[in-house]
C-alpha cells in the first residue's frame, strides 16, 4: 500500500544530485543511498555509471584505506561500494563488465602480495562473482587473456573468498557449453595439480584446508552435473583429473614421503572421503553410472598406502599430553587417528577383496579396536567402531572370497565364508573382548565408579551380532565362529546374551503404555470415594470420565491450551500441527467412530470450523436429544484422533457438563440416558414430583462458566423427564 499510493517522500538524494559540485563520498554519506540505488533511481544511477565515479567505486573495494582514517569509518566507503557495484542493476553490470579498463582495476587486487586483507577479498570476491553470473562471456573472455589467472588464484587460495570465487566459476557459469569451456580451460591450466601440490606439510593450515574444500566441493558438484546432466556427451575434465590414479597418489605422497603433519594428513583423507562417497541407485536396474560405486584407479593408488595409514594408527603425530576431568590422554587419539579410522570405515564399504585381504593382513581392525577399548569417553571413535563391525557383520562375501563346505552335516549348503567376520572372531577375538569389558565395566560400578563412555555403543555391537547371527546375510558363517569358541567362552556368551544384555535391552525399551501412564497421571481424580452407588453403568461412567480427565491432560502435556479450543472467529487459524507429531497405535475402528460421533453432535453442535458463518449460534437455546438404545455408538471413540472436530466436540461436551449427567459419556460412549419409568429422576434430584417440568428447582440445574472469546457466561442444563431432552439456558 505504502508504494500503491506513492506515499513516500521525496529522497534528499535528489535535491543533492541537483548540485554540480556533489561528490561520491557525499552520495554515499546519505543513509537511503542503498535502498535508492535498488530501487534504480535513475539520477543517482546516472550519477554513479559516470566513469570517475565507478572508477573510484572499484578503487574503495581493491585498495588499502589509509592508515590515518578513524577504525570506525575505515571500510564505510570500501562497504557501501561493493554493495552499490553489486545491486544487480543493469547499467552499473553493463559499465563495469564491458569496460577493461574498470576489469584490470578490479584484477589487480590479485596481483597483491599474500596475505589479502580478508575483507577487501571479499568484497572483490563478491563483485566479481555477480559479473560473472550477469556477464558469463565477457568475464571468461577476459580472464583468460590473463595468463597468471590460475597462478594468482592458487597463489591467494589460504584466503577464503578467493576459494569461494574459483568454485563460483565452476557453478554459476551458463550456458552448459560455455561452463564446459572453462572446465577444460581449467583443467589444460592443471588447476587440480596445484591444488593437490599445496596439501603438504611444507604449506600453512589454511592453505591445506582451503585447498582440500576445493578438490571436494569440485568432486560433489562435478558429480552432481554428471548425474543431473545425463546426455551430456563430454565428461567433466576436473572430475577425471581427480581420479585418475597418478593424482591420487601424488596427493598420498605428499603426506608419506615427507615429515608427518596433522593438518595435511586429515586434509587429505578429507579428499580421499569425498572420492569414496557413492549415491544410491535410484536408477533402473541394469543401468551403470559412475556414481554410484568408487572408481577402482581411486582404491589401486590407496591400497600400497594402507600400511602407512595403519602406522599412522600407531604413531600419530605428536600430540601433546591431555589432562581431562577423566584422566590423563598420552597420548589423545588425536583428528588424525580419528579420520584415519573414518577411512578405513569408507575402505570397507566398497568391500574390496584385495583392501579386505590388506586390512588383515595389518590387523588394522585389532588396532582400531584396542582404541575402542583405551579410550573410554571418545564418542567419536566409538561410533566409527561401531558402524565398522556392524557394516562387517552385514556386508555379503565378495565375488573373490570361495565357499567353504560344512562338513559336521553333508545336507547342509555350503558357507560362503567371509574372511572379514572369521578375522574379527578369530583374530580380533570380538566376543571375548566385549565379555570381558563388560564384566569390568559391572565390577567398577559395583564399586562406586561411572559407567564407561562407550558402554551404549558396546551393547549395540553385541546386539548386532546376535540380530545377524540370526537373520544376517552371514548368519551361518556366524553362528558356526560362536560354536567353534571356547566352551567357557561359548557358555558365557550364551548367558550374556540371555541375561544381562536381555536386560539392559528391556531397560533401554520405552513402553509406550507406561509413557502413557505417566503422561495421564489420575492422581488429581479420585473415584473410589466417589459416594455414588456401585452399579456398572455407573462405573462405566466414570470410566469414562476419567478418560475425558487422561484426555484433557494429555492435550495440557502437549502444549494445547483452553484458546486454542475457544470458539473464536479466528479458531480456523489456530496452528495444530503438534499432534501429528505423535505416533499412537491403538486397535480401534477410528472411521467408524468418527462417523458414529459425527452423527451424534452435527446439528447439536456447530463446528468450530464455521465460527463467523451466518449459520446458528451454539450456544443459543436449544434442546439436545440422545441417540436410542439400539443407534447407541460403540465405546471408546478414539480420543487421539488428529481431527479438529473430535478434541473441540470432546472439549464443548466437557464444558457443559455432560458427562455427570448421562450414564456414559456422550464423547466417550453415546449410551443415552434413561430416567427410572416410574420415578423419573436426574442425577441431582427428582423432576417428577409433581413439578411443572419447564420449571428449573435448584436441584435439577447444572450451570457451567464458559468462555466464549474475551466473554464469560453462565448456562444452565436442564433435562426434561417427559420429553428427555436436556435444554440448554443463558
Amino acid at each position: 500500500m505504502f508504494w500503491k499510493f506513492d506515499l513516500h517522500t521525496t529522497s534528499h538524494i535528489d535535491t543533492l544530485l541537483e548540485k554540480d559540485d556533489v561528490t561520491l563520498t557525499e552520495v554515499m554519506d546519505e543513509e537511503d543511498v542503498l535502498q535508492e540505488c535498488k530501487s534504480q533511481n535513475h539520477k543517482l544511477v546516472d550519477f554513479l555509471v559516470r566513469p570517475q565515479c565507478m572508477e573510484d567505486l572499484v578503487g574503495y573495494i581493491t585498495q588499502e584505506p589509509n592508515d590515518d582514517v578513524e577504525e570506525k569509518i575505515k571500510y564505510k566507503y570500501p562497504n557501501i561500494s561493493c554493495e552499490l557495484l553489486t545491486s544487480d542493476v543493469s547499467q552499473i553490470n553493463d559499465m563495469l563488465g564491458e569496460d577493461e579498463n574498470l576489469l584490470m582495476k578490479l584484477y589487480s587486487f590479485l596481483q597483491n602480495e599474500p596475505p589479502l586483507n580478508p575483507l577487501l577479498a571479499s568484497f572483490f570476491s563478491k563483485v566479481l562473482s555477480i559479473l560473472i553470473g550477469r556477464k558469463p562471456e565477457q568475464i571468461v573472455e577476459f580472464l583468460r587473456k590473463r595468463e597468471d589467472f590460475v597462478d594468482l588464484m592458487i597463489k591467494h587460495i589460504g584466503t577464503s573468498a578467493i576459494m569461494d570465487l574459483l568454485l563460483r566459476m565452476l557453478t554459476c557459469i551458463e550456458p552448459q557449453q560455455l561452463r564446459q569451456d572453462v572446465l577444460n580451460w581449467l583443467n589444460e591450466e592443471k588447476v587440480i595439480q596445484r591444488l593437490v601440490d599445496m596439501v603438504q606439510p611444507s604449506q600453512d593450515e589454511d592453505r591445506h584446508s582451503n585447498a582440500s574444500q576445493s578438490l571436494c566441493e569440485i568432486i560433489r558438484l562435478s558429480r552432481d552435473q554428471m548425474f543431473q546432466v545425463q546426455g551430456c556427451s563430454e565428461p567433466d575434465p576436473l572430475l577425471a583429473t581427480l581420479e585418475k590414479q597418478e593424482t591420487v597418489e601424488q596427493l598420498l605422497s605428499n603426506i608419506f614421503i615427507k615429515e608427518k603433519n596433522d593438518s595435511a594428513v586429515v586434509s587429505v583423507i578429507q579428499i580421499l572421503l569425498t572420492l569414496f562417497e557413492t549415491r544410491r541407485p535410484i536408477c533402473p536396474p541394469g543401468m551403470n553410472h559412475p556414481s554410484f560405486s568408487v572408481n577402482q584407479s581411486i582404491l589401486d593408488a590407496v591400497r600400497p598406502r594402507l600400511k602407512d595409514f595403519h602406522q599412522l594408527l600407531l604413531e600419530p603425530p605428536k600430540k601433546t599430553v591431555l589432562n581431562t576431568t577423566w584422566g590423563v590422554l598420552d597420548p589423545p587419539v588425536g583428528n588424525t587417528r580419528l579420520n584415519v579410522v573414518r577411512l578405513v570405515t569408507s575402505l570397507l564399504q566398497t568391500n574390496t577383496h584385495i583392501i579386505n585381504q590388506e586390512l588383515i593382513a595389518l590387523n588394522t581392525l585389532g588396532v582400531i579396536l584396542d582404541m575402542y577399548f583405551k579410550y573410554l569417553w571418545n564418542n567419536f571413535l566409538h561410533t566409527q567402531v561401531e558402524i565398522c563391525t556392524a557394516m562387517i557383520l552385514a556386508m555379503p562375501s565378495t565375488q573373490s572370497e570361495s565357499p567353504e563346505i560344512n562338513r559336521d552335516q553333508e545336507d547342509q549348503e555350503p558357507i560362503r565364508e567371509n574372511i572379514l567376520i572369521k578375522h574379527l572372531f578369530q583374530k580380533c577375538q570380538l566376543i571375548q573382548r566385549i565379555l570381558d569389558a563388560w564384566g569390568s565395566n559391572e565390577k567398577e560400578q559395583a564399586e562406586g565408579g561411572r559407567r564407561r563412555g562407550y558402554m551404549g555403543h558396546l551393547t549395540r555391537i553385541a546386539n548386532s551380532i546376535v540380530h545377524n547371527s540370526d537373520k544376517g546375510p552371514n548368519g551361518a558363517q556366524i553362528q558356526q565362529l560362536i560354536s567353534e569358541l571356547p566352551e567357557e567362552d561359548r557358555e558365557r556368551w550364551e548367558a550374556f546374551t540371555s541375561g544381562q544384555l536381555a536386560d539392559i535391552n528391556k531397560k533401554n525399551t520405552v513402553d509406550l503404555v507406561s509413557g502413557l501412564c505417566f503422561i495421564f497421571s489420575d492422581d488429581e481424580v479420585d473415584f473410589k470415594d466417589s459416594g455414588f452407588h456401585q452399579d456398572s453403568s455407573i462405573q462405566q461412567a466414570f470410566s469414562d470420565y476419567q478418560m475425558q480427565q487422561m484426555t484433557s491432560n494429555f492435550i495440557e502435556q502437549f502444549g494445547f491450551n483452553d484458546e486454542e479450543f475457544a470458539d473464536q472467529d479466528d479458531v480456523g487459524d489456530i496452528p495444530f500441527d503438534r499432534i501429528s507429531d505423535i505416533n499412537f497405535s491403538l486397535n480401534t475402528n477410528e472411521s467408524a467412530n468418527m462417523a458414529l460421533f459425527e452423527a451424534c453432535c452435527k446439528e447439536k453442535i456447530q463446528q468450530f470450523e464455521d465460527a463467523g458463518s451466518d449459520e446458528e449460534d451454539i450456544w443459543d437455546e436449544k434442546d439436545v436429544t440422545f441417540a436410542p438404545e439400539a443407534q447407541r455408538c460403540p465405546r471408546y471413540c478414539n480420543p487421539w484422533n488428529s481431527s479438529k472436530r473430535v478434541f473441540h466436540h470432546a472439549r464443548v461436551l466437557i464444558l457443559h457438563g455432560f458427562l455427570p449427567i448421562i450414564k456414559q459419556s456422550c464423547c466417550l460412549d453415546t449410551e443415552e440416558w434413561l430416567p427410572n419409568e416410574t420415578t423419573p429422576t436426574s442425577p441431582r434430584g427428582n423432576v417428577g414430583d409433581g413439578l411443572n417440568p419447564e420449571e428449573e428447582p435448584a436441584s435439577d440445574r447444572i450451570t457451567e462458566t464458559v468462555t466464549n472469546g474475551s466473554m464469560k457466561e453462565t448456562v444452565s442444563l436442564t433435562v426434561d423427564a417427559k420429553t428427555e431432552t436436556a435444554v440448554f439456558k443463558r
